[in-house]
């Protein structure tokens, strides 16, 4: 056996490059694998007959748990194979007389299970390599719907492989499958395509954390289907995964004012969403509006202009002439107003933006003007 295990470790050294490349400590460990190996046939050989039972696959405890990051399943069908091609080499010396046919019988049935037993092995590692990814990937998921971002989200996502950027949070319904399934098909398909996804179901509500990405439209193609029934929102794209709370914020925010648009797109974008949200109570929704639409036009003729037009149900006539000038003036204008809000008066969905944006940036600045008298 010892010779054996000497002749292994020489054609190990010989064939396998991977081998040469690990540390003194972790060939010491192939090699006493190998060993136990080979002692391990040899008892289970000396049991006479056919009815031999099972081979005992435990010399693989011989290893420690380290040693199992360091070589992969690949690597130990390599030193399975070599091992039984050095024991084959030398059976002819290892076998009774006449008995040549009986041992190689005999080693097929036994790496056979060797090959199964080291399957096992893996097997149960990525197992409990999985379980701990999907924890990792839940508290990921829930740190960033919570808004608690801090250094160890970095080394969480680090952990998973995560390194791609931009980054969009994408929310919706949960489907009626397992939750698990429904994670390992969008992280199996992430893969397949060649981005970073991250997946998390809390209640009825599905979220996807989409990274490299070549537009937010791509990323909500791709997982789009795997929602359940109901409406889509997509956060706005943010420049990598410790901004991604900002994207999810708004995500959910949207994924619950969306049942005041009936009609919306299914996906539909968070910042189309900025009216309802900000009548549901969300302060970066309001905000966003005020800087966005009041803000631009404070202090200029097109606030008026665009009021008018609002309270004369877009009546361009009707607004001239309570504001005495030409109805070219007043076109004039709400070109202006499309170009510093990007919102157009005229289109249903944009003058009720602008509408509720106005709203919004009047109450500002009357509790800021009673703030400063008080």
């Amino acid at each position: 056996m010892g010779s054996l295990g000497t002749a292994a470790m020489a054609r190990m050294d010989e064939q396998l490059p991977w081998f040469r490349a690990l540390s003194a400590e972790d060939r010491s460990w192939v090699g006493l694998v190998a060993q136990a190996g080979i002692a391990a046939f040899v008892e289970w050989f000396s049991t006479a007959g056919e009815d031999r039972p099972t081979p005992s696959i435990e010399f693989f405890g011989t290893a420690p748990r380290e040693l199992k990051r360091s070589i992969s399943l690949q690597q130990t069908v390599d030193i399975v194979r070599v091992v039984v091609e050095v024991v084959e080499a030398q059976a002819h010396e290892l076998a009774a007389p006449g008995g040549e046919d009986q041992l190689q019988q005999a080693m097929l049935r036994y790496t056979r299970d060797v090959a199964f037993a080291a399957a096992h092995v893996y097997a149960r590692e990525a197992e409990a390599r999985g379980s701990w990814d999907a924890r990792l990937e839940a508290l990921i998921v829930d740190a960033l719907v919570r808004g608690e971002v801090d250094d160890g989200l970095h080394s969480w996502a680090a952990a998973l492989g995560w390194t791609s950027s931009p980054v969009v949070v994408i929310a919706g319904h949960a489907p009626d499958d397992d939750p698990r399934a429904v994670i390992d098909g969008l992280r199996e398909k992430g893969r397949r395509i060649g981005m970073d996804l991250l997946a998390g179901v809390q209640g009825d509500r599905l979220i996807v954390i989409v990274g490299g990405a070549g537009s937010v439209n791509d990323a909500a193609k791709q997982v789009v289907h795997r929602f359940g029934m109901g409406p889509i929102v997509i956060g706005p794209e943010v420049a990598d995964l410790h901004a991604a709370a900002s994207s999810a914020r708004a995500a959910l925010a949207g994924l619950k004012a969306s049942c005041g648009w009936p009609d919306a797109p299914r996906p539909v974008h968070s910042e189309e969403l900025l009216a309802e949200r900000a009548l549901d109570g969300d302060d970066d929704a309001r905000q966003q509006l005020i800087e966005n639409v009041y803000l631009p036009l404070a202090g200029t003729p097109l606030l008026d202009t665009l009021a008018t037009y609002l309270e004369q149900g877009t009546s361009l006539e009707a607004t001239a002439r309570l504001l005495f000038v030409h109805p070219n003036t007043v076109r004039y204008r709400l070109k202006k107003i499309t170009e510093l809000t990007g919102y157009q008066p005229t289109e249903g969905r944009s003058a009720f933006t602008l509408q509720v944006g106005l709203i919004l940036g009047r109450l500002a600045e009357s509790a800021e003007t009673w703030r400063a008298l008080t």
